[in-house]
């Protein structure tokens, strides 16, 4: 029985590439389950093509194989892989950071190199500019219906030979929190924090308490005020800002129906860092 076949890209919907990426794996096994995670990473952010699959890929069965492409160094000697996470689902990527977020808060099983020369689709090899329909679609079709098996596709790999970006760690003392602002909520416009639950916990924070918060993009001051903790947006008053717990038990920081984002031009990445200091009000 065929698994599932999960798709991300940088390439939109707007011309046939990611349709071509389906009818190959739809040719390798016509009763594949194919969906996307998302075609709409900004072109080339291989930091937010990492966030996305970290996300999702927990969410989905053993077995589940994500094929995800963004691949500004598509054609050159950067390596294509596949990992195993610790939870049975297999990733197939370029390996030029893509699997950080996994790799940190995952857990990675095993990685190997696949050989582009042999493992691609019939009749492309003259061509080195889409490897995700060529290369990746290919094989993770044939992964996910069970034609080639994790260990055939390519040689292993040591985990630490993979790809990785620096990420931030957040850090805590008794009165302050710091950390990283990893992606944005980006329908809504709320930031989503590395600022795990525990923190709060350790703080014994509670519904309505208020804590000056700032965001810093580098060494420059973006936003500064007190905000307070709730439950969920809609405990503030409409256009006020909220910090809050999100689906992945870390803090996020929104606007209560507006975009955060939008509103303040605050972007994401390790270069925007973000400091609650416990500074309650009476």
């Amino acid at each position: 029985m065929a698994s599932f076949l999960v798709v991300q890209t940088d390439f939109g919907l707007q011309d046939g590439a990611v349709n071509a990426m389906y009818g190959v794996a739809y040719q390798v096994e016509p009763e594949l389950t194919i969906t996307n995670l998302t075609h709409e990473i900004e072109p080339y952010n291989i930091h937010d093509a990492s966030y996305r699959l970290f996300q999702s890929a927990m969410y989905w069965p053993a077995g589940t194989v994500f094929v995800s492409v963004v691949d500004p160094g598509v054609g050159s000697e950067r390596r294509s892989i596949v990992a195993k996470l610790a939870g049975g689902q297999y990733i197939i990527t370029p390996d030029n950071g893509t699997l950080t977020y996994l790799a940190t808060y995952t857990g990675i099983e095993s990685v190997r190199q696949i050989d582009e020369a042999t493992q691609r689709l019939a009749g492309s090899s003259e061509s080195h500019t889409f490897h995700g329909r060529d290369v990746y679609m290919y094989n993770g079709a044939r992964l996910a219906s069970g034609k080639v098996s994790f260990e055939e596709l390519g040689a292993e790999l040591l985990l630490d030979e993979v790809t990785r970006f620096p990420l931030v760690e957040p850090t805590q003392t008794p009165d302050k929190i710091s950390g990283s602002i990893d992606i944005l909520d980006v329908r809504f416009g709320s930031l989503w924090t590395n600022i795990p639950l525990a923190f709060f916990k350790e703080w014994q924070v509670a519904y309505g308490d208020r804590f000056l918060v700032k965001i810093y993009e580098g060494e420059v001051l973006r936003y500064e005020d007190r905000v307070t903790f709730g439950r969920s947006f809609a405990q503030v008053a409409e256009k006020e800002a909220v910090l809050y717990i999100n689906s992945l038990l870390n803090v996020g920081l929104g606007i209560n129906l507006g975009s955060f984002a939008e509103t303040y031009k605050i972007g994401t990445g390790t270069a925007w860092k973000i400091i609650i200091t416990k500074e309650r009000e009476a």
